[in-house]
């Protein structure tokens, strides 16, 4: 059965390790450790396995000279593109300005079908309250108008690493991270379904179902129906899978680790140390099998899964 293939909730792929994803096209298969467990199994990438990639990026600006190979290989993906109103002192490591004209390109060349913009996630803080995101989000949908047809949005959530960023970030810089109350993301959500409607842009939330109502569908980062409109008018066969509660994704699996992306986003789930992660990055063999893991390493446990038939999973 052909799988949709997340690249990926867990880190960068397009923005930092192109080179490493190319190198898992052409040799037809990805080792993947499971972030929690530890379990470890292998992932065709072969195009007659795969119904669609669907990557996720900051910037895609690195990834796209590899598009036309992939296109020329049979394969079909669309693009998560992150592009969010957040400070320098949330997202240190994004040139928003080279990220906006990428999407643009990627627009043009594929369709705005093709593209789910994500605002997200809006973090209020003693830096950055409402207005200014407010302001944020207008001049980027007004910029976008006509290259994007839908908005995926979300609230910062307070997992334990992102927490922990945050009381570091107080410490250290003095930023107070403002965690609003319901009916305060209510109002803020509905004034920017207002500017996105203005300019032709359907919001949609992201894991938020109380902010779901006539302005605001729930959100599909990985979206079965989507796939099946652009790339297999024919039928696909996918089912629903959340991935935490209010979640609205399609069934895929993903390809990324974790700890292995060097944005160095305060506010990201994925990432318990930025230090971790950009040593991660700089240490990183494109040859191995499983990102993250030496060469030697992903070898070996290689052989470990040929031996116990755990080459390709279910």
């Amino acid at each position: 059965m052909k799988r949709i293939i997340s690249v990926s909730r867990r880190t960068d792929v397009p923005a930092f390790y192109g080179r490493w994803f190319m190198e898992r096209v052409r040799e037809g298969f990805v080792g993947v450790v499971h972030p929690f467990g530890g379990n470890r199994y292998v992932v065709s990438l072969k195009p007659e396995d795969v119904a669609c990639l669907v990557f996720w990026s900051k910037d895609f600006t690195p990834f796209v000279e590899h598009l036309e190979t992939l296109d020329r290989l049979g394969y079909r993906f669309y693009f998560n593109y992150t592009v969010t109103g957040a400070p320098a002192i949330f997202e240190s490591h994004v040139n928003r300005t080279v990220a906006v004209e990428t999407l643009k390109l990627l627009s043009r060349r594929c369709s705005p079908k093709h593209i789910n913009w994500r605002f997200d996630p809006i973090v209020l803080s003693s830096v950055r309250d409402e207005e200014f995101y407010l302001r944020e989000f207008g001049r980027l949908a007004r910029e976008l108008e006509g290259l994007v047809e839908r908005c995926y949005f979300s609230f910062v959530m307070p997992y334990r690493k992102v927490d922990r960023n945050f009381r570091e970030l107080e410490q250290t810089q003095g930023v107070r991270i403002d965690h609003a109350d319901e009916s305060e993301r209510i109002e803020l959500a509905g004034r920017l379904a207002s500017i996105a409607e203005s300019h032709g842009i359907q919001m949609y939330s992201c894991c938020g179902q109380y902010l779901v109502g006539d302005r605001i569908q729930k959100a599909h980062c990985i979206d079965g129906s989507l796939i099946e409109e652009l790339f297999h008018p024919e039928g696909l066969l996918w089912s629903d899978k959340p991935t935490r509660p209010g979640c609205g994704c399609t069934e895929s699996l993903d390809i990324g680790t974790y700890d292995t992306c060097p944005h160095g986003c305060v506010y990201c789930y994925a990432n318990a140390n930025k230090a971790v992660a950009r040593r991660a990055f700089e240490n990183h063999d494109p040859t191995s099998a499983f990102l993250g893991f030496s060469k030697s390493q992903s070898d070996e446990w290689l052989r470990e899964l040929r031996k116990e038939t755990l080459w390709a999973r279910d």
